[in-house]
């Protein structure tokens, strides 16, 4: 269903709360047991998220958005006039907002994102800013939805992708390949993908922007708990769990863990699950790569890199992917 808010197409695909209980219930029964990070982003986590990407410890988001700054006039030619530009897992907007700023005229704005008040709260704000841009919201979980997009209206000769943040990173190499594909058949032919990626780098720097000083990251990794109880009707004691980042070097990858403190079990929908002291749930995977490593998962799904930035620090990439 379409309908028209504060000058924005809004389009409800959220997922429902039996598809919540079916994932956490499949995640929870393995070995490892393990949660979705897609479903950090209600909209408490969304703010947690928000704070994070503050925090002087994490330097992703602040690297990305001085490469778009930086790079906006290479990047809007290598674009061209009129591009719709589709972003999947929109955010808040910030280094979306240094982007559309710097394209020629771009025609139209797709956001597709999970967290509903965040994806409507930011595309209205935009929408406010630009009333020359068609800006419509999809709430979807764009890993699984990108079938259900609208058809773009207007005049543009081809589709700009956004996937900003190391996003990428959040999947397991086959899945991001896949995920690669499919984006690459939505953009189409003459279509490129604009993805930022972080580089592998000192252990330290990870470990501390995964488990900063304040922690606002282990409040956010902790909410999904908090979520599970409110949604789900879940009994988890939250002061019997702690956050942990794990940097892992054979598969360069920061993990997120919550952490049993002590023998406990808890209930969910009238499922029982028990854990041990120090068994812990796998909340999120970070990957983190070498550019010629992205770029060879790149060629895998059918693109062809075309351009690369780097931040002044070298820490973060931003690359340009045709869709060959």
């Amino acid at each position: 269903m379409e309908l028209k808010r504060e000058a924005i197409s809004f389009i409800d695909f959220e997922p429902e709360a039996a598809d919540f209980l079916s994932e956490v219930l499949d995640g929870l029964t393995r070995p490892q047991k393990s949660l979705p990070c897609k479903f950090f982003y209600d909209s408490r986590g969304a703010a947690l998220f928000d704070e994070i990407c503050r925090l002087p410890e994490y330097y992703p988001t602040r690297a990305e958005h001085s490469i778009i700054v930086e790079n906006g006039a290479e990047i809007a030619a290598l674009a061209g006039p009129s591009a719709a530009v589709i972003e999947f897992g929109s955010g808040s907007g910030l280094k979306t907002r240094a982007l559309l700023e710097a394209l020629e005229t771009p025609s139209a704005y797709i956001a597709i994102d999970i967290a509903r008040d965040a994806l409507l709260a930011s595309t209205r704000a935009l929408a406010r800013e630009r009333p020359d841009l068609e800006v419509i919201a999809v709430c979807a979980d764009y890993g699984a939805g990108l079938d259900r997009l609208p058809e773009i209206k207007g005049a543009a000769v081809r589709r700009l992708g956004l996937f900003l943040g190391s996003t990428i990173g959040n999947f397991e190499p086959d899945e991001a390949i896949g995920f690669l594909r499919t984006a690459r058949a939505l953009l189409g032919p003459g279509g490129a993908l604009l993805i930022g990626a972080d580089l592998w780098k000192q252990r330290e720097v990870l470990q501390a922007a995964y488990d900063d000083s304040r922690g606002v990251t282990a409040a956010f990794n902790m909410n999904l708990l908090r979520r599970i109880n409110r949604e789900l009707g879940g009994n988890f004691n939250l002061g019997a769990f702690r956050h942990e980042a794990r940097c892992v070097e054979d598969t360069r990858r920061i993990e997120m863990h919550l952490v049993s403190a002590v023998r406990q079990q808890a209930v969910i929908a009238g499922h029982r699950f028990f854990f041990g002291i120090g068994e812990t749930i796998h909340t999120e995977n970070s990957h983190k790569y070498t550019v010629e490593g992205f770029h060879a998962m790149a060629r895998m799904a059918g693109f062809a890199p075309r351009q690369t930035w780097l931040d002044r620090a070298e820490r973060f990439s931003l690359h340009y992917l045709d869709a060959a």
